[in-house]
């Protein structure tokens, strides 16, 4: 009989033979999909998060992971299967065919599952517009002041962003509170969310975006808000056909859960901002805050700030498209996260 300590070396050598005899065996190949349009063909949703590399593939209730530069395919069980490895060139992520093939017959092989509770539509609301340019801020670049305004910051990103969700969610409403230099009001804002018209098992959320400002010229980064859970509102109930014995109640509970989804998705958010901007910007964190649009929006709400545009070095990045784009897509992919996680898991 073989000691304990010899079987548990032994059986470490297996795995190890095993392990690097599969990484020779599945030597990249030359076919290959691009990741993106592998979900789309599959009417996958998929999540990468650049720090780890680590591409996910959702649908109804199941999931698989792999790895850039990893040859490990993680089934919805646990289980791995081993293949070649994705690679990543100019920002676009390949799926080697052996492991394309084995994903499409996974998802092929599933039993199609419709998800009771659905997010229906997603209100992205760019602040200030028109008459109210909202913060101010100016930047000095070869010798000339060049001025930045929050309205035009934020309204640039909301494009971005609503372009990217409706690319994503086509079954979706995807609705902007302006979609240009206008001003509508803080109440015409959130009566526009809470009149969007759902099925039953339909849930909206609510996106407002914002540039900041202090007099302390260093204050720097972005942050994401949400409303405090110890406030409480009375109306969430309005227009639901339910009696005034159990109003309070029902009341009571969608607070509780609007709360905590606004919590989670927040917390999405912030987190992809950190991906996508990097070491451009600081994580301010998380904030909580009774802000008007939060308070009122019957529905998970959240109020990002972008950066400071009374920062000359944040203002500069702000008037950069570029940067633009990474924070949209920092927000886009907080969403997705959100979404899938509320869709496929439930809240947990």
């Amino acid at each position: 009989m073989i000691h304990n300590t010899h079987k548990r070396y032994l059986h470490f050598f297996l795995v190890l033979i095993y392990l690097l005899f599969q990484t020779e065996v599945f030597a990249q190949s030359g076919a290959e999909y691009k990741a993106f349009e592998l979900a789309e063909k599959l009417q996958c949703e998929i999540f990468y998060e650049a720090i780890s590399k680590t591409l996910t593939f959702s649908k109804s209730n199941t999931k698989l992971t792999c790895v850039v530069g990893e040859n490990m395919l993680i089934l919805g069980d646990g289980s791995i299967e081993f293949f070649s490895s994705p690679t990543q060139k100019n920002n676009t992520i390949y799926i080697p065919e052996d492991m394309g093939n084995r994903i499409e017959s996974f998802f092929s092989q599933q039993t199609e599952v419709e998800s009771f509770f659905k997010v229906g539509a997603i209100l992205i609301d760019p602040g200030h517009g028109g008459k109210d340019p909202g913060a101010i801020g100016e930047y000095t670049e070869n010798g000339k002041k060049i001025s930045i305004y929050e309205k035009t910051v934020v309204l640039k990103v909301a494009q971005e962003l609503t372009s990217l969700l409706k690319q994503a969610f086509p079954d979706k409403k995807i609705i902007m509170t302006r979609t240009g230099d206008t001003y509508p009001t803080l109440e015409e804002r959130v009566n526009m969310a809470n009149n969007v018209k759902l099925a039953d098992n339909e849930a909206i959320i609510y996106i407002s975006i914002h540039a900041n400002s202090s007099f302390n010229k260093t204050a720097s980064g972005f942050e994401v808000w949400y409303l405090p859970r110890d406030y409480k509102r009375n109306d969430l109930t309005d227009g639901k056909n339910i009696s005034n014995e159990i109003r309070p109640i029902v009341n009571s509970m969608l607070e509780e859960e609007f709360s905590l989804e606004s919590i989670l998705l927040a917390s999405n958010i912030l987190d992809q901002l950190n991906v996508s901007i990097g070491n451009q910007s600081p994580s301010r964190g998380l904030k909580e805050q009774a802000w008007f649009v939060v308070r009122n929006a019957k529905m998970p709400a959240v109020l990002i700030e972008l950066g400071f545009v009374s920062n000359e070095k944040e203002a500069k990045l702000l008037n950069s498209s570029t940067y633009l784009k990474k924070c949209a897509n920092g927000i886009y992919n907080g969403i997705v996260q959100f979404v899938s996680q509320i869709e496929n898991y439930g809240l947990k």
